[in-house]
């Protein structure tokens, strides 16, 4: 291939890939995680105001449901974006930092329970600190696991492109081995990862699987310029080889 072509086309992919967010907002209230690979409802509350936009026929007053409802919820959500109907929603999953769990308790990250875990394995843990850019209660490079050093600006200060993220307590769908009856959680208001009884009432936050890219992005004007000289050039490179 023609070495100009080449480099245009290398150019192009640099160019596109580096503007890239984290976080794609493909339109209709749906929200792309680029590295997660998941896709979360804008709105964080959805349940709240299912309830409100049904007269109370859907979802939850104030969003918070225990465990075992909110997995029911998140699995029976449709969202109709332009007459394109998505199903196949989950609540977000806890997957554990290593190779294994290890339910031990730590305030700097180094376990999969407790503040600081930027692991992408924990999709609400991943959100919160490296997507949004939150800090958790505990400095995360405190020497000392067992002791919780106060950091300034802790807390849910950074909502991003979402809706009703709340200040509290939002369930994952994954259940707590250690303990029967027991599931993961993240607490959005301090930054923390541990686990409480299903009976507990918290907050849902839907995600789905892939990408729904809504509404399919056009290349601008420019791009395709760009692009249809670099397919000339292209087809007279090959006449000239004949």
């Amino acid at each position: 291939m023609n070495k100009i072509v080449v480099g245009a086309l290398v150019l192009c992919g640099f160019t596109a890939s580096s503007a890239q967010a984290a976080l794609i907002d493909r339109g209709g209230g749906l929200i792309y995680d680029t590295v997660l690979n998941i896709t979360w409802l804008q709105d964080a509350n959805y349940a709240a105001t299912q309830y409100v936009s049904s007269g109370g026929a859907f979802g939850d007053a104030d969003g918070r449901m225990d465990w075992q409802d909110a997995r029911s919820w998140a699995f029976n959500l449709v969202i109709n974006v332009g007459g394109v109907v998505y199903d196949n929603w989950r609540l977000p999953t806890v997957g554990p930092i290593g190779t294994t769990f290890n339910y031990g308790f730590s305030n700097n990250g180094t376990t999969d329970s407790g503040y600081g875990n930027t692991s992408p394995n924990s999709e609400l843990a991943y959100m919160f600190y490296v997507n949004l850019g939150n800090l958790g209660l505990c400095t995360p490079n405190n020497s000392d696991p067992t002791e919780c050093k106060p950091q300034s600006g802790w807390g849910l200060a950074n909502t991003g492109p979402f809706t009703n993220l709340q200040s509290g307590d939002y369930w994952s769908g994954k259940d707590y081995a250690p303990s029967f009856g027991d599931a993961w959680y993240f607490r959005t208001a301090e930054g923390r990862q541990d686990s409480d009884p299903i009976s507990e009432e918290f907050h849902g936050w839907a995600v789905r699987d892939g990408d729904v890219a809504i509404p399919p992005v056009p290349l601008p004007a420019a791009a395709w310029l760009l692009l249809s000289g670099l397919a000339g050039l292209g087809f007279l490179g090959r006449r000239r080889k004949h």
